[in-house]
């Protein structure tokens, strides 16, 4: 009732995962916040999800995309995120109008993702998997940093805990191999993904490209072809500087 009382929208900056994203104002504050819209059909993953919606708002670290409020609506949810003016960083990764960022400033976003990660599955009270690190849920603040954001398919559970999940969840190219063997929801998943991204940042291409040839289509196994080829080097994107940063 808060987040509706104190909200004004201002129309359509997105899609996410689960629903549209919108651009709004909390009235009281002056913030800037992104509103997500997600919709649940199940009455009991309804439930659960308030549950883990609440926990994570308490989450506090400056890689984390902050949460500022959320309300229900039927089988609606509308949550207030902090507002990331630079979307997402395959906004620049893969832009057509030539917008770019410098290895400096993709090293600088990647390390603090795995600030991030370090603090959801060891620092924070419970461990979080988030399930679906990509380069979609890596957003830019005014300043470029990279914030981690989307929590929408994570999942939290005790430490020393050893989860499993009854669905496959996760984006293809990000996933680890083994899950739909183990069903393990763990932070090792996690970390795949992180690596799936990183390749992704360094290389400049997306991790699964259809039209290339199959031996290049998935590109964490291109990146572990060249690499037992002794030309790991060729799996990093020109005119960014990065052999020369490799080799200090």
């Amino acid at each position: 009732r808060t987040l509706r009382r104190n909200q004004r929208f201002q129309g359509g900056v997105g899609e996410g995962g689960f629903g549209s994203v919108y651009k709004g104002v909390l009235s009281r504050s002056g913030i800037e916040v992104a509103v997500k819209r997600v919709s649940h059909g199940s009455k009991q993953g309804m439930r659960e999800f308030v549950v883990e919606i609440s926990s994570l708002g308490r989450m506090r670290h400056r890689i984390v995309v902050q949460l500022h409020g959320w309300c229900r609506r039927g089988d609606d949810l509308l949550l207030a995120y902090e507002f990331m003016p630079y979307g997402s960083i395959d906004n620049f990764l893969f832009d057509v109008k030539g917008r770019s960022l410098s290895w400096e400033q993709r090293f600088k976003i990647l390390k603090g993702i795995a600030s991030g990660l370090l603090y959801l599955h060891e620092e924070w009270e419970q461990v979080v998997a988030h399930r679906d690190v990509k380069a979609s849920n890596v957003l830019l603040d005014g300043d470029l940093n990279g914030r981690l954001g989307d929590f929408g398919l994570s999942r939290l559970y005790e430490h020393g805990a050893n989860p499993k999940t009854t669905q496959i969840v996760g984006s293809f190219g990000y996933m680890v191999p083994e899950f739909s063997r183990t069903w393990k929801s763990s932070t090792s998943a996690n970390v795949y993904s992180y690596g799936a991204l990183l390749l992704e940042v360094a290389y400049g291409r997306r991790p699964i490209e259809p039209e290339r040839h199959c031996e290049e289509m998935v590109l964490v196994e291109l990146v572990h072809s060249l690499w037992k080829d002794g030309r790991i080097l060729d799996a990093m994107a020109k005119g960014l500087g990065i052999a020369t940063w490799w080799r200090k």
